[in-house]
């Protein structure tokens, strides 16, 4: 036991932050509480905002009175209880990441994130997520348009990344509502907020953020298009978050912390068992990999610090986890 605490130790000295740059929206002005950012002005056109080291675009058409037709809009709403669209501002969580009071909303599909300045080229570190009060309601309990989900349902988010102007072709996912679960009772529409390790997509420009569901239309997806950011963190001059993912030579593993699943990317065959054991020793799971990504889903997990160990033949490594 003695053994496996030095262990992690080491490997916690190891995992420290490197220069970033974190957009929390808390800088941002309101007119007051339960408000949220608006403009009118120029239909049409992006009146979107600047935090941290990037832009996000936000563009409203004027015509019948005025409405949001697609990007960023940043809020400190705290109505997680009404349904409906004119609560389409507000988050589920009904607060920002860490208690803040202000987070971002996202509506409409295919929006952009563009870096900025030192970020600009570099990869970005990730951001927390949640759903949308509107959204969440709407898969929970159905509507006018959408359907209320069931066994087989889903709503993901997934993410791509520009490079020189280029989209590139490898994604990061996840899920908002996940019914796919055999086990029906660990079924979860997402109702706080979930890191997402962008790290994999490597250098980008800007951000492609896309949504799907399996409740769709004559006329596209039926779910509302909506989602929740904050702590959008780029990172500068090539240096990466790494307290976000954990790696070796020959695997990685994220998001770190994780919640409901920690992926692993494994690049050496020779290693195909995966156990995880708490900070006592005691073995919590035990799985067999393959090369490439694998999921462990780590929902039953108690809090706390956890240590992976990678089995082969002839090779072991250890890579260390904080489970939130």
């Amino acid at each position: 036991m003695r053994r496996l605490f030095i262990l992690l130790a080491a490997l916690a000295s190891g995992s420290a932050a490197q220069s970033q740059t974190v957009a929390s929206f808390d800088s941002l002005s309101l007119a007051g509480t339960d408000t949220f950012y608006v403009n009118y002005s120029a239909s049409g056109t992006d009146v979107g905002f600047n935090n941290g080291l990037a832009h996000f675009p936000c563009v409203y058409d004027a015509s019948f009175g005025g409405f949001w037709s697609y990007g960023f809009a940043y809020s400190n709403m705290t109505d997680s209880v009404t349904s409906g669209y004119t609560n389409q501002y507000s988050a589920k969580t009904a607060i920002g990441y860490g208690g803040s009071a202000k987070y971002a909303v996202a509506y409409g599909n295919d929006n952009k994130v563009i870096l900025l300045g030192a970020a600009a080229g570099n990869p970005v570190s990730g951001f927390y997520v949640t759903n949308n009060t509107y959204a969440y309601n709407s898969m929970r309990d159905g509507d006018g348009f959408a359907r209320k989900f069931h066994n087989g349902d889903w709503f993901k988010l997934t993410v791509r990344a520009y490079s020189g102007g280029v989209l590139q072709p490898d994604s990061v996912g996840i899920y908002l509502a996940n019914y796919l679960f055999p086990d029906s009772t660990m079924n979860y529409i997402l109702k706080t907020w979930q890191w997402v390790n962008l790290l994999p997509l490597g250098n980008a420009d800007s951000l492609l953020f896309t949504l799907s569901s399996t409740d769709n239309g004559s006329f596209g997806m039926n779910t509302p298009a909506y989602f929740c950011i904050d702590n959008f963190t780029t990172a500068e001059s090539g240096t990466l978050h790494t307290s976000q993912a954990t790696a070796t030579g020959t695997t990685r593993i994220y998001p770190n912390p994780a919640h409901n699943s920690l992926f692993i990317d494994l690049y050496d065959s020779d290693m195909p068992q995966a156990v995880i054991l708490n900070a006592a020793g005691v073995v919590m799971s035990h799985s067999v990999l393959t090369n490439g990504h694998n999921e462990i889903n780590t929902a039953s997990l108690p809090a706390g610090v956890y240590l992976l160990q990678l089995k082969g033949k002839n090779k072991n490594a250890a890579l260390r986890f904080i489970k939130d």
